[in-house]
């Protein structure tokens, strides 16, 4: 649902404001927010949608896989090189075909919602963990969510509307009015930790669900902490050093960092499953 409710500022911040203020997009108007949030819905939309779709098949029966496969094909396709272009993000027709995976990824979710019907589910041992993360990671991405909605938070706590020097000679904001590719991180962590809960019956897809959480995660929090350095703290001068970007899969250090990260998520969260196991079995 956040993810829905997002793509609303989305829509009117790069409707109402000049594609000059805005990042790598050119085009104006109701035209321009639908075209951003096209791109939207393929990055990183359908990068949660291929979880959802994973964990609706759960609780579908098997016949549901002939119409999960393609769904996770579609969304799959946001991955091919240069379906969404982070130096230009104007929509173009081959976005259509995430965004219908997307929509495929919704109908299963809303069957399986239907299917198994509305539960609290159980307390997990890292929810704490889990609280504290999003937590902070929310705080923190504070400049991110105002200039969603197209306004900068005062220059108090955080560095957002000041002018930086950029190379050429140009000067932008510390923080610039639409979108950012860190708060696609903060989210997807965010979602990656919401997603990481559920309890699945079938080995393979908890397997499979477990290993893609944890890879969401580490990939979210990487590029949530690679933006947030960048900006706040290489732009107020205090060092030069900055987190390579970590946007597109290469084979680049920083992609052995977000391994490791996922790595080390997928064994907690295997060990947290074992915990609430024992636990379940000793109240029985």
């Amino acid at each position: 649902m956040i993810w829905l409710l997002l793509l609303v500022p989305i829509a009117i911040t790069y409707s109402r404001i000049d594609p000059k203020q805005l990042h790598n997009v050119s085009r104006h108007g109701v035209g321009g927010g639908l075209s951003r949030v096209l791109v939207a819905v393929n990055f990183p939309i359908s990068l949660v949608a291929v979880a959802l779709v994973l964990i609706a098949l759960d609780a579908l029966p098997k016949r549901a896989r002939w119409i999960g496969a393609p769904a996770l094909a579609l969304c799959a396709v946001t991955a091919w090189p240069g379906v969404v272009d982070e130096d230009k993000l104007d929509a173009r027709l081959v976005n259509l075909v995430p965004a219908l995976g997307v929509i495929v990824a919704l109908a299963l979710t809303a069957a399986a919602a239907t299917r198994s019907g509305a539960g609290r589910a159980p307390r997990m041992p890292f929810d704490t963990a889990r609280i504290t993360v999003a937590g902070a990671v929310l705080v923190a991405s504070l400049p991110w969510l105002a200039a969603e909605l197209g306004f900068f938070l005062p220059n108090v706590i955080f560095l957002t509307g000041r002018s930086i020097p950029e190379p050429g000679g140009t000067a932008l904001a510390a923080v610039h009015h639409g979108h950012h590719h860190g708060l696609d991180g903060a989210l997807l962590a965010i979602t990656a930790l919401l997603l990481s809960r559920p309890r699945l019956r079938s080995r393979s897809l908890a397997t499979a669900t477990r290993i893609y959480v944890s890879l969401l995660f580490a990939y979210g929090a990487v590029n949530f902490a690679q933006d947030l350095w960048g900006e706040q703290i290489v732009k107020r001068g205090w060092i030069s050093w900055e987190i390579p970007p970590a946007l597109e899969p290469r084979p680049a250090p920083i992609w052995l960092a977000i391994f490791a990260i996922a790595t080390m998520t997928a064994a907690a969260l295997r060990h947290e499953r074992k915990a609430q196991r024992h636990v379940l079995v000793a109240w029985s």
